[in-house]
Formats: C-alpha cells, structure tokens, sequence
C-alpha cells in the first residue's frame, strides 16, 4: 500500500521472549496496522500501519499489557506536530533540528498514560537500567522471597495455620503474573508462560501442595529476574556506545572558546579537541595534526595518525596535539548514533531460523498444556491412579514445557551478534543477513576502495638525470594547489619526505598531457610518457623501465626540464594492508574470492596478482551484475563487496551485498551489511561470526529441549516434580541467554 507509515516505539520492561509475543499479538490485531516488529533486546516496536490506524491506542493497548511505551526519538521528533503542545515547546519541525528544551516528552500525555497503566495492572516487569534491586521486578521477588520466608517461619511456629501461610505468601508474587496472563489473554495470547504458570500454581493449591506453589512462584520470578538482568547486558552493550560521546564540546565562535552541550552542536561549528579529549562529533580536521586512539569504537588497537582533511569520529580519543575540528554530523546523526539505530532496527529484523521457532512455538505451547491435560486425566480416569498424584504431575509438565528457553534461543544469539559486530565495526541489518554471511561460498570483491586505499600514492621515484629528491621537488613544484588524485599523491609524498616545494611561475595545464610551469628559472614540464616522448627522445633502457612499472599496474609521469628528461614518477593505487591476509582467511575456510573491477586489466591484474586473487577487469556495473548472477548459477551463494554506489546492481544480485569502508550515508544504508572502517580481513571475520551464532543457536535448541524432555521423563516417572519442574524451564532459559552473551565477547582478528 503507497500510504503505509511506519512508526518506531521504546518499550520498557520486555526481557524475555514472550513479552515479544505478546505485545506482538495484541498490536497486530489493531486496526490499520499491516505489520509489527518487536524486538526484546532493543526494547523497541516497530509498527506499519496506514493513515486509520490510531497511535495513541496502539500505546493505550501494550501499556494495558503492562510495559511503558512511548515514541521513539525519531518518530517523537516527527510526530511532535501532530500533537497539541504548550507553549513553552520550541519545536522547530521540519528542519530536522534535535530538541533542545530539555525534557523528553514528560508533559505530552504519552509517559503519565502508560506509568498509569502499569501501576494499575501491577506489572513487575522493571526497567533495565540501574541496579536489579531498584527494578520493580526485583522489588517484587524480593518481597515474593521474604513472604516465603515468612511463610516457613510461620509454619513451623503454628502449625495448624502452615497452609494458609504458604497460600498467602504464593499470593504476593501470583497475583501480579495472573494480572499479566489475563490481560494477554485478553489481547489474543491465551497460552502465555504467566498464564502457565498461574494455572500450575492454582492447581497445587487445590491438591494441597502449597508449599510447592509458593516456592514454585518465588521460583519463577527468579528466574525472570535472571533473563531481565541477562537481556539488559545485550541491549547495554550496543547502547554503551552512545555512552562513549561526551556530553560536552569546547565551541569556537567569534574567536571565543566556549563549553557547550555536544547535542546541540550544528553541522559547520568548528571545535577545540584538547589532548587526551574524547572527540564531541564526527568532523574533519581543519588544523592541527595528531594520533587518535579509535578503539573504543572500532577496536583498532593501534593510534591512527591524522592530519587535516581527514575523518575523525565522535567517541575517539585525541592524542597529543590539539585539533581543530569541523562538525559533519548532527548528534543524532553521527557514526555512533547511527550505528546504535541500525543495529537495533536490526534486531527487529528475524532470521529464517527465528521466524521458523517463533512458528513452532504457536503450536508447541497448546501442545504442551494439551500433554499436561492427558497426563493429569488419563492414567486416574482409566488406569485407576490416584487423581492427587498424577494431577501434580500433570502440573509439573505444565511448568515443564514453558517455551521461554526454545523462544529465547535465537533472538538471544542474534542480537548478540549483531551487537558485538557493531562494535567491531561490522554492520549487519537483521538476522536473516547474519545468517545468510556464513552460508557464502564465494564473494566478489570491488578493487578501488575496496581492496586498494582508494587514492594512488608515489611508489617509485626513478632518477636519469638529476637526483631523485629534486624530481619530487620540482613535480610538487608543478603540482602544488591542484586537487587531481594523483598531483595530490606527489605532494603527499613531498610533505612526506620534508621536501618543501619553489614557487611555480606561469603554471599551465596541457589538455591531455600534463602541466607546465618556470620553477627557478627553468622551465619544467610533468606529463604522461606518451606526450614527453613529442618532444624528448626516450632511450631503451627509459622504456623498458617504464614498461616494467606499467606491468605492476602503476601510472608513470615524466619530468622534463630545460629539454632534458630528468626522472620519473610512478604512482599507484595501492593494496590495503591487511588485504593479502584477509584474503587468505577466506580461503582457508573454503570460501572462493574473485576481483571484479572496471580498471583496466593491466593495473588489475597486477594487484590481483599481489594478493592473489582471480580477476575480472574493464567491467560496466552491468557486467558486474551479470557475473554474480553466473556464480549463482554455478552453485555458488554469492557475496558481494563494494562501495555502495557504482557496484549497485551487483550488491543487489548478491545473495548478501557488503558496503566497505567509511561510515558513509551510502555504507551504511546501500548494501545488507557494511564494515565501516574498510578492514579486508573485517569480511572473514564477518562470515566467522556468523557461522558461530549459527552453533551457538543450535546449543541452544539443544539445552532447552534436551532439559525438557529429560524433566518430562523424570517427571512422569515420579522421579521429580514441581521445583525441578520450574528450575528447568528457569535454567534452561538463564544457560541458553549466558550461552548466546558468549557471543559479546570482543571479535579479534
């Protein structure tokens, strides 16, 4: 439909699985809304819907499920109009600015409505952030505990009021999960975990097992409390990037230096970054020269040297010289910010795997209480068991077979993934591409950019008549202001050596042939080996030497001065330097590599043979495109890896397309994925990742349906009952969310 919107919103309190279903359930039914993502360890939903849809009951609707919801950052700052404001708000719609008044939405009417709800409908689902015992879902459990304990000291104290102690204190912790499973119920999800759990409770408080149905909630709600703790490390872990910009910035203006918040810095301002300063904003150094210390983002462990007119990024670390830096992007719109976005939309996005269990799991809850059913009534009713006993047991398989640990399974390890490649630079844009990267049994590389630096850089200063450092000096001469990739190389160079170049007089450009100047009295001409052999006779051993120089795929430029040829500089795109290993990594696992390039097939192939990698050069986009579908033809699940512009056509035809380098608009909304700090190895590394979230994903499976079936036996067996019941559907859920945080650890490579 041409009028669907799409709207994001921030929900707090999910921590497990079937919150995400829930809320699923009760939004989807809505009307006008088309389609609905919720993601636990975002805490975000993302709703589609058309122009009918009401928003404010959508929020009414999950705040009536007892979660806080409220717009998120994007969509409060487009939707702020729609609302009616006081006049104290200074919204400036449409320009894009952040807001800068200095609350977050408090007087709208959205955060009082759903604080309202929940408080009404007792959800102990506490926010994530601070310490566990400040949540109200700790609140809760450790009130839960403490009823208990009261409960056994009652008990033992009199006796004869030990059933209506336990009663009680199983109350304190039920009556809030029951709240929970009738309002579920009551938006669409009738088998939810709370409304298992309540049930099995109820049920041994009738058969007099209340005890058991006291410890079995505290229990429970253990167990919640655990998977809340759990589920927040994955979500902090990619928020704790936003923490890494500082809250402040020193702004010049006017010659004056002035501390601000970093927030509110526009694109253009120009600030001070201090020694040892966290840099406030992505920008471009415009003064000032220094190492910046990246690994706090990227996780380059090595200083990265930088002088004006490169990129640096906000949360990095200056080192000892000060910079003077010009702001590119917006607080909401630089790298880290960026990154943290995508990578939560991502996780919103479900792989093949989770979408499949997520379908398991619709049957498989029925199924259980089903089996709980047959179990409780069969063996009394026809084989003449006693009704008490196989009425515990049948409650047991209930609690046995609570889906947490199977549903949690996958979004667990994804998100986690998703989050550690994050960090590392590695951007994936949902799970289906997580999982699709370790599936690739061949990727197309881009050269320029992709495999090379992407600027040509002086290789080879060849002297025949002068010294080598005065055919770089009089060439910068020759070159200095021009902005030509490879004029700047030769400057670059100079600068390099410390070679400071004359003053050029009546400096002109030769269409076609190169430039030509008076450098100290000499006339000087720098131009391709063609247009000095016009004029100057080149010997064999010149033109073999150039030919030589050709062959490993480098341009050659000729100094001629006074009529007589001086030298020679060869310039050359160059390999990136872990190029050659990252392209070894892959083949090691198995993986074909093959360059596919619109340079000429000269230059390509002397690179490709440099790396050693299969080439394929002078190539339009479209032929690109042609030879990815051809690979895909042979047999071969295709990725493909370029700059997210010319290689469009084949990063769409690839099974998963990769933008390399940069943290650019176009890296980081072209492709499926992007490494953004341009690390060829980055791309084995990738497809590592995604291969280990696969088997993390299958011992996960494994736990929580192999702690399933082996309680479900010992259960009806006689062997256990109600509180191994629930430590298995507890412990199963805790080991399979520890299991996937392993996959947060640091990626090194």
């Amino acid at each position: 439909m041409s009028d669907v919107k799409e709207t994001r919103f921030r929900v707090g309190g999910m921590d497990c699985a079937s919150c995400a279903s829930k809320i699923d359930t009760a939004v989807r039914r809505m009307p006008g809304v088309a389609e609905v993502s919720v993601s636990v360890t975002a805490g975000t939903m993302r709703v589609q819907h058309d122009a009918t849809s009401d928003l404010e009951a959508i929020r009414r609707k999950v705040s009536g499920l007892g979660y806080s919801v409220t717009p998120a950052a994007e969509d409060a700052e487009k939707s702020a109009a729609e609302h009616v404001h006081g006049p104290g708000c200074n919204h400036d719609h449409g320009h894009g600015h952040k807001h800068d008044h200095g609350h977050d939405h408090a007087g709208h009417d959205h955060k009082p409505k759903a604080s309202a709800v929940e408080g009404l409908h007792g959800h102990d689902h506490g926010p994530s952030e601070g310490p566990w015992w400040k949540g109200r879902k700790g609140r809760l459990t450790i009130l839960a505990g403490a009823a208990l304990v009261v409960a056994y000291g009652v008990g033992h104290l009199f006796p004869a009021i030990e059933t209506y102690a336990f009663v009680i204190a199983m109350f304190v912790g039920l009556v809030p999960i029951a709240r929970r499973a009738i309002m579920a119920a009551l938006a669409g999800t009738p088998f939810s975990i709370e409304m298992l759990m309540t049930i099995a409770a109820v049920g041994a408080v009738i058969i007099n097992a209340t005890e058991e149905a006291a410890a079995v909630v505290f229990l429970f709600l253990v167990g919640e409390l655990l998977e809340g703790v759990a589920a927040g490390k994955a979500r902090d872990s990619i928020r704790s990037l936003s923490a890494l910009v500082p809250k402040t910035a020193l702004l010049e203006d006017g010659g004056r230096t002035t501390e601000v918040p970093a927030e509110g810095l526009a694109v253009g301002a120009v600030i001070l970054v201090r020694p040892g300063d966290r840099i406030s904003a992505d920008g471009t150094i415009i003064d000032g020269e220094s190492a910046i210390d990246e690994a706090p983002v990227t996780g380059e462990s090595t200083p990265v040297r930088k002088e004006v007119g490169d990129t640096v990024f906000a949360g990095t670390v200056n080192g000892e010289a000060a910079l003077r830096v010009r702001v590119t992007a917006a607080a909401a719109d630089n790298t880290i910010a960026r990154v943290v976005k995508l990578v939560e939309e991502a996780q919103e996005s479900k792989a093949p795997t989770e979408r499949f269990i997520d379908r398991f799991s619709k049957y498989y809850t029925p199924g259980v209480v089903v089996v709980a059913a047959l179990v409780a009534i069969i063996p009394p009713l026809f084989f003449g068991g006693v009704w008490s006993e196989w009425v515990y047991k049948g409650l047991a398989v209930l609690l046995i077979g609570c889906p947490c640990a199977l549903v949690i399974s996958t979004p667990a390890a994804i998100a986690a993934a998703l989050s550690a490649g994050a960090r590392r630079g590695l951007l994936m844009k949902g799970g289906a591409v997580l999982e699709g990267l370790g599936k690739l049994t061949a990727i197309a590389f881009d050269k320029t950019g992709t495999l090379t630096e992407g600027k040509p850089v002086v290789t080879d200063i060849v002297a025949f008549s002068t010294l080598a450092d005065e055919v770089l000096r009089l060439a910068a001469a020759l070159e200095a202001g021009s902005s030509h990739p490879l004029a700047l190389a030769i400057l670059g160079k100079a600068a390099a050596e410390g070679i400071a170049p004359p003053v050029a007089g009546g400096a002109r450009a030769l269409g076609g042939k190169g430039v030509a100047a008076t450098v100290e009295g000499r006339e000087v001409f720098l131009g391709s080996p063609r247009a000095v052999a016009e004029t100057v006779t080149l010997s064999d051993e010149v033109k073999t030497a150039t030919a030589a120089l050709n062959d490993d795929g480098k341009t050659v430029s000729m100094l001629v001065v006074d009529g007589v040829l001086a030298g020679a500089i060869a310039m050359r795109d160059e390999p990136r330097p872990d190029a050659a290993a990252g392209l070894k990594a892959l083949k090691d696992a198995g993986i074909r590599t093959i360059m596919l390039t619109g340079d000429n097939a000269r230059t390509a192939k002397a690179v490709g043979a440099e790396l050693g990698i299969e080439v394929r050069a002078e190539l339009m986009p479209e032929d690109k495109q042609r030879i990815v579908g051809e690979l895909q033809r042979e047999g071969y699940v295709v990725g493909k890896i370029g700059d997210g512009i010319n290689d469009a056509p084949a990063l769409a035809a690839a099974n998963v397309g990769i933008a390399m380098g940069g943290g650019t608009d176009v890296a980081l909304e072209t492709a499926d994925a992007a490494i953004l700090h341009g690390r060829v190895g980055d791309v084995a590394l990738m497809t590592d990742l995604s291969q280990r979230t696969m088997r993390n994903i299958v011992q996960n499976i494994v736990i929580s349906l192999g702690l399933k079936g082996v309680f479900l036996v010992t259960t009806v067996v006689g062997i256990t009952g109600l509180w191994p019941a629930i430590l298995a559907d507890t412990g199963a859920t805790v080991l399979v969310t520890l299991n996937a945080l392993r996959l947060l650890r640091p990626i090194r490579g």
